[in-house]
């Protein structure tokens, strides 16, 4: 498979919804040949957490109380957590997941407190350089 243009995605959100879609984003960049560039800011670095990775973090406020319901539905006909999806791409070799620099400050955070799934921490400028002239997605 050739190369093909990389993505970066900033992962904003925390809620069990946004991890999912992020997840399947990541995953069909990465089988599709893409190379992908995850930062992680607030709310997705709380979410990845070493501590706290597989419990429940919610639903985004818009998907409501039928959006909960809806989500609870899918989880228990797919009990796959999207922690474990995301590990199995990383192996694949083409995802990197780096925490924001900025935001490891904000929540007093050590690359210790997280999931051994983040490969590190950087900053806004080496984020933007990563990118590369690919795309930018932001969850």
């Amino acid at each position: 498979m050739s190369e093909r243009e990389p993505l970066s995605l900033v992962l904003f959100s925390g809620t069990d919804d946004r991890l999912d879609s992020a997840t399947m984003l990541i995953a069909g960049a990465a089988a599709s040949g893409r190379s992908v560039h995850v930062l992680l800011q607030y709310w997705a670095l709380e979410a990845f957490r070493r501590d706290s990775i597989r419990k429940d973090h919610g639903v985004s406020a818009e998907a409501g109380p039928e959006g909960a319901s809806v989500l609870g539905r899918w989880q228990e006909q797919n009990p796959v957590h999207w922690s474990d999806t995301l590990r199995q791409v990383k192996a694949m070799g083409r995802v990197r997941i780096l925490a924001c620099s900025m935001s490891m400050d904000l929540f007093h955070l050590a690359p210790g407190d997280l999931d051994p799934m983040v490969d590190g921490v950087e900053g806004i400028a080496s984020f933007w350089a990563g990118a590369d002239g690919g795309s930018v997605m932001f969850v």
